[in-house]
């Protein structure tokens, strides 16, 4: 399969990253049986090919915005990841994502009933992240306007443009409803680096 070359001056380094988890898992479907894995196996990228900047583009046109260079450089290297996934995928190519309120309205909506009143969480709250953090505690009134990139075991990977970084990042979430809320990090790299590390603690 045809790699899609990426500049050298990027900062996030998502083949390295996705080479690993494709390793893992087919280390994880071999199981026992890691005498029979092949070099061919263990090398083969498991991604698609990467978008090319005329297609970000194109998209980011249709969407009304730039989008984050961490997710931007995965899209160049991998345009969706529907064979393995971070923690088990698919993350979609361009041409699905989209505003989860035109995407999902029944999920945009879900705490924003008028019969129901949530207080927004104070920012001492809101902006704690990793170990410490509460997944109860994200703010409905940004789901409509996140952008959902992925779905995964009855969860849905985002992206909220309301909270960014200096850098351009935004805030990249995992809302599930075992999670009673959404794990939340600063950006996409930051995500599926914690996604990764789930997968590879799992039993």
């Amino acid at each position: 399969m045809s790699i899609l070359h990426v500049p050298s001056d990027a900062l996030f380094p998502w083949r390295d990253l996705l080479r690993h988890v494709g390793r893992l898992a087919v280390e994880r479907a071999y199981g026992d049986d890691l005498e029979h894995l092949t070099a061919e196996d263990s090398q083969n990228w498991p991604g698609s090919p990467g978008a090319a900047e005329s297609e970000l583009v194109r998209h980011e046109q249709r969407l009304g915005v730039r989008l984050p260079p961490s997710y931007r450089e995965f899209l160049q290297v991998t345009n969706g990841w529907d064979e393995y996934g971070i923690a088990g995928g698919p993350l979609l190519p361009l041409t699905g994502i989209g505003w989860l309120r035109d995407l999902d309205p029944g999920l945009a909506d879900m705490w924003s009933s008028p019969d129901w009143k949530p207080v927004s969480v104070p920012d001492e709250d809101y902006f704690v992240y990793g170990e410490e953090q509460d997944t109860v505690h994200l703010r409905p009134e940004y789901l409509p306007d996140t952008l959902q990139i992925g779905e995964y075991d009855d969860g849905t990977y985002l992206l909220n443009p309301h909270i960014k970084t200096p850098d351009g990042e935004w805030e990249a979430w995992y809302l599930a409803p075992w999670l009673a809320g959404a794990e939340r990090c600063r950006s996409f790299w930051d995500l599926m680096n914690s996604q990764l590390r789930e997968y590879v603690e799992a039993p």
